[in-house]
């Protein structure tokens, strides 16, 4: 285990640098501050969740704010009990303190519902039978393995025009948020800069609820984030696509979107992003062999 800690920080050409980004902690800092780490307990927490969760941390306290914790624990397949449970150890040892929660997502279904009755009251919301492969295969698109690839909805199921729903519940299908095609998106991030989207183009309507009946990741976050108050989101540039589709469910819905601080991604020696389900060197490696994650980082930087 010892070897391939070492062997993972030699490769540190691949890291971006962690005081890069640190120096930004002290600027463009919404107030009053409320922020949020939001980790998911589908594996164990590697040093980039580590990484992006001190920036979170760092940004709240140098505004006076409060962060908050909120486990994403709505993906029944992957979430299990050992991940949860090591979840909040790993972030006391990486040196994460909240002022707020834990609050799970599993527990929250009727916040989530109520936001998808108010969508659907206004006709924003339409049931759809397609699944991904009817999607890609309509779209002429390759499989893709990142959520940032996802093929642009055709419109199989879509209405000829948005009109109110009657149904009570939305489980047992999909449902699509209906979006105008040539819509702006544009938003200015803390580290990021300046960021601009175009419905139609980047993306079209996406999945609001799932039909095994959850929400989909934008309605779940948006609707957490707006109930939580959280003024500003810190989380990884890959989600920056994410970040346009959530600003139409606030629209919507009625909410102020937050500020924005998208960080840039950890990457592994292969140059790829640091993923869990890639076996990207957790915390609890690192905690077994004595080094802490400062430690860790540091060493990358070298």
């Amino acid at each position: 285990m010892i070897y391939r800690v070492v062997e993972f920080l030699r490769a540190r050409r691949a890291f971006v640098m962690f005081s890069d980004w640190h120096l930004a902690a002290n600027f463009s800092l919404p107030l009053p501050y409320r922020g949020r780490l939001a980790p998911s307990p589908t594996g164990f927490l590697h040093l980039g969740h580590a990484r992006t969760f001190l920036l979170a941390q760092e940004r709240a306290r140098a505004a006076g704010g409060k962060l908050v914790l909120r486990v994403e624990d709505l993906d029944r397949e992957r979430c299990r009990p050992e991940f949860r449970a090591a979840l909040l150890e790993d972030l006391a040892w990486a040196g994460m303190a909240w002022d707020e929660g834990p609050f799970y997502q599993s527990e929250r279904r009727d916040v989530y519902l109520s936001a998808w009755r108010r969508l659907a009251a206004m006709g924003l919301v339409y049931p759809c039978d397609c699944t991904r492969r009817d999607v890609l295969r309509a779209a002429g698109a390759p499989h893709a393995e990142e959520e940032a690839a996802e093929p642009i909805y055709p419109g199989t199921c879509r209405p000829a025009e948005a009109r109110p729903r009657e149904e009570s519940s939305p489980d047992g299908r999909n449902w699509r948020f209906h979006t105008s095609a040539g819509e702006p998106i544009a938003f200015d991030d803390a580290l990021a800069g300046p960021q601009a989207f175009t419905v139609g183009r980047d993306f079209g309507d996406f999945l609001a609820w799932r039909r095994d009946g959850v929400p989909a990741y934008e309605l779940a976050v948006v609707s957490d984030d707006a109930a939580m108050d959280i003024t500003e989101v810190v989380r990884g540039v890959d989600l920056l696509r994410s970040t346009a589709r959530q600003i139409l469910l606030y629209r919507a819905l009625g909410h102020p979107p937050p500020a924005w601080c998208h960080a840039p991604l950890l990457t592994g020696p292969d140059g790829r992003r640091l993923a869990k389900r890639a076996g990207a060197l957790s915390l609890r490696e690192m905690r077994a062999v004595g080094m802490m994650v400062t430690e860790a980082l540091a060493v990358a930087e070298r």
